[in-house]
């Protein structure tokens, strides 16, 4: 499948890099292989990561690239349920980035679940600074992605719109390819 617009993720990368202070605080809601987790890092000058992921495999697999790639040393991994946000990130933060659907090169049995996928959104977007924001890419081109994507969007356009702006990134002719909700708190 090729996407001849603007990549989601690379709207996403613009959300962060407008709104998130250089020496703020991230959090990489499902690090994957890393490449979220080196993306904030990086940008994070000054600033701190966190990022969750459930599957050993990805927080190994992320240890090796962020060495291998020369991330700073800003970062923490954390093999839990993204959900349990609130035990490990105490304090308010500037930005997240969601990548639901399942690990590239994995298991595709494997996902992300929209129980949990959206007790983690709302409880980031509780813990969102004034001006911060959260970008989730969605992937509906299979049962759970898809399930997950109306119940995102649906979180997302319920929000008191006195505290929060949403919005929503989507190739309209392509119902399967991915689309990016973003959330970001009024100041």
């Amino acid at each position: 499948m090729d996407y001849s617009m603007t990549s989601i993720l690379d709207v996403a990368k613009q959300f962060i890099t407008q709104l998130v202070p250089r020496d703020g605080v991230a959090v990489d809601f499902t690090m994957g292989n890393g490449h979220d987790t080196f993306f904030l890092s990086q940008w994070l000058e000054e600033g701190h990561v966190y990022a969750f992921d459930i599957q050993e495999e990805a927080v190994k697999s992320t240890r090796k690239h962020l060495k291998e790639w020369g991330a700073r040393e800003n970062y923490t991994l954390i093999h839990a349920c993204h959900s349990r946000v609130k035990e490990f990130v105490t304090g308010p933060i500037d930005g997240g980035m969601f990548n639901l659907g399942y690990l590239p090169h994995s298991d595709k049995v494997v996902t992300t679940r929209h129980k949990t996928s959206l007790a983690a959104i709302q409880t980031a977007t509780e813990m969102l600074k004034p001006g911060g924001v959260l970008v989730v890419a969605v992937y509906p081109g299979h049962g759970e992605g898809a399930l997950e994507g109306e119940l995102v969007q649906r979180l997302a356009a319920g929000l008191d719109s006195r505290r929060f702006d949403s919005f929503f990134y989507r190739l309209l002719n392509q119902p399967s390819a991915p689309f990016l909700v973003a959330i970001q708190r009024k100041k």
